[in-house]
């Protein structure tokens, strides 16, 4: 199981930017899309505790936000620490 989990749609430009900074900072993730699976969307509201927004990105089993937290995460040096620790 990876770390890094992002769920997403098909066609949302926020959660293909949040998956291309993740492939930039090569960090490895699972994708899970919740358009088309009434399963994985009932994991995703489990998850995020009943997020409507997508995309949401779990790192470790704790929910971090969506893009603009990533990248926040990312700018205050933050997501690397959270990398580093396992």
């Amino acid at each position: 199981m990876s770390r890094v989990t992002i769920y997403s749609t098909a066609h949302c430009g926020f959660c293909n930017m949040a998956k291309a900074k993740l492939n930039q900072w090569d960090i490895p993730f699972e994708e899970i899309l919740i358009d088309t699976d009434d399963e994985a969307r009932k994991q995703f509201v489990a998850a995020t505790n009943g997020a409507r927004t997508v995309p949401q990105i779990i790192i470790d089993g704790k929910v971090i936000g969506g893009f603009r937290e990533l990248t926040e995460l990312h700018m205050d040096g933050e997501l690397d620490e959270l990398m580093e620790s396992s």
